[in-house]
């Protein structure tokens, strides 16, 4: 085994090597960086001597990482979040602090977890400024890049590699909206009601199936879908005078039915499932911070409190 001698290690070779196994690209990296590319292309041939490996190799379609660089990849977020606040102020005083809580959630989903977090960051932390992100984007991708601090999703990462931690803060399942008009609203919601109606579908990103359409798929079943939006908040409208119903996580379908002419059915016990958990995420960068251990308790708070009593609803 080659002996490393730490006195020769130079910190700023790891930040250089975090940014480069991230974006696996020598000119983003730069730009991250704030750095000449030629400056970080000598960074790499010197991390290449260091950890005697390539790290970056050529492939299909670009620079990709070889098996050292991915195995080190998780560790140095570790090791340079732990040292940025081994050596950062350790405390945080939200009366006094300055600086941006940017938060990804959707509208409704801002509205039903988040209803009263403008208030609380105003009154305990004035000199904060709150940006809620809810452009139907990559939330995780934002948060990998450090443009968010949390956010709030059902989904999972298509990579997370590690580098995200989450926290449950509800269990939701899928319900019907309809009109209140719509015959299917008379009666408990059967199967083969279900299958005979025709639905929309509120497809946040714009591509792909629902996730019934799948439950469906692996039943060998399927349905007709006439309506496919992107924004829960247009659901009332495409209900309206229509026998259109919309499957939708219960909280929702709860929220939009309060201030509407809607109708709730629950769906029958074959098509529902186990229902599916509301994540609060954020990135290992952020996990020992203390201003975001404090904002990652506060949305906790705010959350399970909403939950708890169904103020959103």
């Amino acid at each position: 085994m080659r002996e490393t001698n730490l006195r020769l290690l130079d910190l700023n070779l790891l930040v250089v090597m975090q940014a480069l196994l991230a974006e696996q690209h020598v000119t983003r990296a730069a730009q991250r960086l704030d750095m000449s590319q030629p400056a970080v292309s000598r960074a790499l041939k010197r991390l290449r001597e260091l950890f005697d490996d390539p790290l970056l190799v050529r492939g299909s379609e670009g620079l990709v990482l070889t098996d050292r660089a991915a195995a080190l990849r998780d560790p140095l977020e570790r090791l340079l979040a732990e040292i940025d606040h081994m050596v950062s102020a350790t405390g945080f005083d939200p009366a006094t602090a300055t600086g941006s809580i940017r938060i990804g959630c959707l509208d409704l989903e801002a509205r039903i977890y988040l209803p009263r977090l403008v208030e609380r960051v105003r009154r305990l932390a004035p000199g904060m400024d709150v940006e809620v992100y809810s452009h139907p984007d990559d939330f995780f991708t934002r948060l990998a890049e450090g443009r968010l601090h949390l956010a709030i999703s059902g989904l999972e990462p298509a990579r997370s590699d590690g580098q995200f931690h989450r926290r449950v803060i509800d269990h939701t399942w899928p319900e019907c909206v309809m009109s209140s008009a719509n015959p299917l609203a008379a009666a408990p919601l059967t199967v083969s009601g279900f299958l005979g109606a025709r639905h929309g579908i509120v497809s946040i990103t714009g591509e792909g199936p629902a996730l019934m359409d799948e439950r469906l798929r692996l039943m060998g079943r399927s349905r007709r879908v006439v309506v496919r939006l992107s924004s829960f908040f247009n659901v009332p409208d495409a209900c309206a005078g229509t026998d259109i119903l919309f499957s939708l996580p219960h909280r929702i379908a709860e929220r939009l039915a309060r201030d509407n002419d809607l109708c709730v059915r629950s769906l029958p016990p074959t098509l529902r499932g186990d229902g599916f958990p509301m994540y609060l995420y954020w990135h290992a960068r952020h996990h020992a911070d203390a201003m975001h251990r404090w904002l990652r308790q506060l949305v906790i708070s705010q959350a399970t409190e909403t939950v708890a009593d169904g103020t959103s609803i």
